[in-house]
Parts: C-alpha cells; structure tokens; sequence
C-alpha cells in the first residue's frame, strides 16, 4: 500500500530525534514507501468547509543534525492525505483544541490518528479517572479547601498542572510541608484551570512504565527511573530508561482499558503506571517508541503502521 502522509508536529527542523517518537514513526513510514509531509497547527486555515494548512514534503534519516530534507512549502487540502497523525506536543491549550476541530471536520476524507474528537475529549490527566478503580486516590480541582482535605487524608501528596507534560510543574508536598498556599498561588498565575492532587506512590522509586498499546493492546514497556532525590521520572528532566516486562497487573490494567481506546479511535496511546496503579493515559503525542527499541522491545512504529494500513484496508 502507498500512502500519502501529513504530519501535524513541532517544527521538525528542532526536534531530538535520539528519543522523538513521531520521527520513528516517520522513519517507518519511509521505509514502507509512503510519501511523508510536515505541517504546523499555526500554519492551518479553514474557509468554506475545506482544511489547509502551509505543508512541506520531508525526506527523513537517522542522522543527529541531518535528519530531515524539506521541500518547499505550499498551501494543500489536508483532506488530499491519506493519513494524518496529529502530533504536535502540549501544552493542550486552545491552539491544540482548535486544531483538533479543525481536523474532525475531514475525518469522513481522511484517517486522523489519534481520533482528533477523542483526543479533544480525553486529556491524558481526565480520561484515566474514568477508571478509578485502577488509579491512586486523585482529585481534581482548584478549590484550595478541597485540596488541603485531601492532603489531610492521604497525608503525603503530588500536586501537577492538569493539562502539563515532561515532569514540568510536579511537586510533592508531605504532611507538614507549609509551601501549599505559596504553591496555589504561583498555579494560579501559571495554570488557571483545575489541579491534579495525587497520593504520593513510594513506588515511584523503583519507576514509572510507560507502556505503549496499539489498538488497545499493549505492546511493550520502559520502566522510567527517576534521578536520585527526584519524584519526576520523565527521560526529559534526568529519568532513566530500563528494559521491563508486563506483570500480570499491568495486563489487567490494558484489558480494562482496551475497549474503551478501542472505542475512541484512540490508535496509540502510552499509559503511565506506578506499582500496581495506573496514573495517566498519555494521548496527545505518547513518547517511548525510540527508547523501547533501542532496549530490545521491538518496534512500536511498525506495530501502528501495521494497524493503520489494516484500518484502510
């Protein structure tokens, strides 16, 4: 099958590509023979009912600061693709929401993975409380009140921004730590929207997996080691990859999970999880597929594409 490509990303150009996931997907994608374009969600219009956006054709190799041979830009129906993968990173802001609109209104022309509706609709810090019984005890809100009952049951506790990403803006906050009220108010200026409070996992000292599904079923998994003194276990701020293998509970967790990606039109999705608990399903632009590789798990970008060309046909 050969396949015309849009991706939806960061400037390609700035990209790590030593751990950038949407490069591996686009490496295998070239391979399989596709055509491969790049665009911006700043550079989307739409007019009249139809989507365009500032596209350029991408030659892709895994070669660290010559990665990437761009054609010259023009104006295209996003509908004339075949596929788009929408994966630019967050912040989830009203950039992100408006491009996903944007992208539901071609869905009937054209395959838009993830499900631009789905991903609008199941930030990767709200989706997962639908599963409560899986996760530590969480709650969202801003209501300070709230926040401090919260922390006087569960005694030691995470506060992070609900719609941030790469470890920025994780704090633990112990029993007696007086930084609460400080704290709420630097959140304030900083992310004007709902919290996530979370009991503290000591777990997290021994990692974080993510596991990567495709299609609602898992596929392979790094456990991320946070650096030493640090609660946040993100490969971005110092976390440290380990080959790992699914334990029986985390089996449990993608079954119970499964169906309802499966439903979404969620097609890749990274989950978090600590010990035994299940804390984020990661939508938006899951990372993981180069560090799984590179650990022996096998080749995550293959196992979408797979999935893809079997959607199409």
């Amino acid at each position: 099958m050969t396949l015309n490509v849009a991706v939806q990303m960061d400037p390609i150009q700035s990209i790590n590509i030593a751990g950038n996931s949407t490069f591996a997907m686009m490496l295998e994608a070239q391979a399989r023979g596709f055509a491969l374009s790049v665009y911006t969600p700043q550079s989307m219009a739409l007019e009249g009912g139809v989507v365009t956006a500032s596209v350029q054709s991408a030659e892709v190799r895994d070669v660290v600061g010559d990665h990437v041979n761009l054609g010259s830009a023009e104006r295209l129906d996003l509908a004339s693709f075949d596929v788009i993968l929408l994966r630019q990173d967050p912040p989830f802001d009203m950039r992100y929401i408006t491009s996903t609109h944007m992208l539901e209104s071609i869905g009937g022309k054209t395959l838009v993975i993830n499900d631009p509706a789905a991903v609008r609709n199941a930030p990767e810090k709200i989706l997962v409380m639908q599963f409560a019984d899986l996760m530590p005890p969480t709650l969202i809100s801003e209501d300070v009140s709230a926040i401090e009952t919260f922390r006087a049951a569960h005694k030691d506790i995470v506060l992070k921004p609900l719609y941030g990403h790469g470890g920025k803006g994780v704090f633990r906050l112990r029993e007696q730590d007086q930084n609460l009220g400080s704290l709420v108010g630097l959140f304030r200026d900083l992310y004007p929207e709902p919290w996530v409070a979370q009991a503290f996992l000591p777990d997290i000292a021994k990692g974080d997996k993510r596991i990567l599904l495709v299609e609602g079923e898992p596929f392979g998994l790094i456990n991320r080691v946070p650096a030493e003194g640090d609660v946040r276990s993100n490969m971005v701020v110092g976390g440290r990859a380990e080959a790992s293998a699914l334990t029986e509970r985390d089996r449990e967790i993608c079954a119970a999970i499964g169906p309802t990606l499966r439903e979404l039109g969620l097609l890749f999705v990274g989950i978090d999880v600590i010990g035994p608990y299940i804390t984020e399903i990661n939508v938006t632009s899951p990372t993981g597929i180069r560090a799984l590789e590179k650990l022996g798990g096998g080749n995550a970008a293959a196992a979408m594409w797979d999935a893809i060309e079997s959607k199409l046909h």
